[in-house]
């Protein structure tokens, strides 16, 4: 049976039979303690062995790593857990040997990434992906029981929605043969295709046209951009949540975001309260606090020029000097939300610094968007109303260089009864580090994918 059920259900007494590794083995002349898991939790069984088994020898000599199947008597125990399982019979079913590299011991985070197939062993990581499951699970659970629909966007695209530069190309060419034009440039008619091909950078363009369809929808899936840095928070494949609402003003869209995250937020601290501990004592002193902080928060909003204000009043000796017509930099991002101590709206952001598909402000300087920054964390959520005028897209598209003809599509949504509506994204790795206390994106998603780095 599954350890996460044993410790639910099963009292001293009763018999088991469970299946798993072996994450220690202590052995003494008489007896022995074998340290068990099975990855169902975070918490570990203690199986204690005596002479009484006919291959006591041979069980004494079992390595950490090895897979076995285990039958016995759950009994009290004089240690700190409620019981332990007095052995009967344990069986090897896959052996290990002594060079296995996941020692009883702590590891460097930079080591386990060089052994990123086998770092899900760990107790840290087998908390932080238990926590990623969990998390997945209720953002579906919190859309779909708000009516939204669930839409798989296309990975591969001609549409330019980030930017283009940005973007991994898609081609079937041998590349020691690419085929020219009489211009001598890439002949991409020739391609599988037959024009310029992306791997998508966001899933945002799509998903308004099936929330022109459906008034409320959402993706969830890979994304990727090219993106040259090697900063904690940057990798070149990851996934992103991003919900789009028809008939949303940007108040809407913020109501919605306040109210997802904590709806996330809760329901991992029920549903991982074991992972979250294990996390708060050994990776980040705090953590719990600081999440049920976040649940009991009222968000604060301010304006992008309201918030350089405050920044510029501050007294403080920036890196990075407040611009009103610029971005806001990371120490920035620290200052208000410490500041107001809660995460921080920061909405209508100079229109010259933002994507040419939001939607412009009266003022004509600004656009309505919207970026939430967290305790801790700075940024998790980036969104918008999205621009219905079609004179003004035609202004922005031409400004950002965007080709119109990959995006016709997207302009007739405005045209066959287009609404006003809004649209964010949020980073899924961001969120998992936010909930893990875990510092570097590398060790929130499976097999990280970074400059320099595609392993396995």
């Amino acid at each position: 049976m599954d350890l996460v059920d044993l410790f639910k259900t099963k009292k001293i007494g009763d018999k088991v039979v469970i299946e798993g590794w072996i994450r220690n083995n202590r052995n003494q002349k008489e007896f022995g303690f074998i340290d068990f898991y099975d990855g169902t939790t975070i918490n570990t069984l203690q199986v204690v062995y005596t002479k009484e088994l006919s291959n006591f020898d041979e069980v004494s000599h079992y390595l950490v790593g090895s897979s076995i199947r285990i039958s016995g008597t759950l009994v009290e125990s004089n240690g700190k857990q409620e019981y332990e399982l007095k052995c009967e019979n344990i069986e090897l079913l896959g052996d290990c040997p002594a060079d296995y590299p996941i020692q009883p011991k702590r590891h460097t985070m930079e080591f386990l990434r060089k052994e990123a197939y086998l770092r899900p062993r760990t107790k840290t990581f087998q908390a932080v992906f238990k926590i990623r499951s969990v998390a997945a699970f209720a953002i579906h659970e919190y859309f779909q029981s708000h009516n939204y629909v669930y839409v798989h966007t296309p990975l591969l695209t001609n549409t330019d929605c980030e930017g283009s530069d940005q973007m991994f190309k898609v081609t079937t060419f041998d590349l020691k043969n690419v085929p020219l034009n009489d211009q001598k440039e890439v002949d991409f008619t020739k391609d599988l295709f037959g024009k310029n091909t992306y791997i998508t950078g966001s899933g945002q363009l799509h998903g308004e046209a099936f929330a022109m369809a459906f008034k409320k929808i959402y993706t969830f899936g890979p994304t990727f951009r090219t993106e040259n840095s090697n900063t904690k928070t940057h990798a070149n494949e990851f996934w992103m949540i991003e919900p789009e609402m028809a008939f949303m003003h940007l108040e809407d869209l913020m109501n919605v975001e306040e109210e997802m995250l904590k709806y996330v937020v809760n329901y991992v601290l029920k549903n991982a309260s074991d992972e979250i501990d294990f996390l708060d004592k050994f990776v980040s002193n705090g953590l719990r606090e600081k999440l049920e902080k976040l649940i009991s928060s009222d968000f604060v909003r301010i304006t992008h020029h309201d918030a350089i204000e405050l920044l510029l009043s501050s007294g403080e000796k920036w890196e990075f000097a407040p611009d009103y017509e610029g971005d806001i930099a990371k120490e920035h991002e620290r200052w208000l939300t410490d500041h107001f101590n809660s995460p921080v709206f920061i909405y209508n952001w100079p229109r010259d610094i933002k994507a040419w598909y939001m939607k412009v402000n009266p003022d004509g300087k600004t656009v309505a968007a919207v970026d939430l920054e967290v305790p801790g964390s700075g940024e998790l959520m980036g969104g918008s109303e999205r621009e219905t005028d079609l004179s003004i897209l035609d202004e922005q598209i031409k400004k950002h260089g965007v080709q119109k003809d990959q995006i016709e599509w997207y302009l007739n949504l405005r045209r066959f009864g287009g609404v006003y509506h809004s649209g964010f994204g949020m980073g899924f790795e961001r969120l998992i580090m936010y909930l893990t206390g875990i510092e570097n994106i590398r060790d929130a998603i499976p097999f990280p994918r970074t400059p320099g780095s595609c392993e396995y």
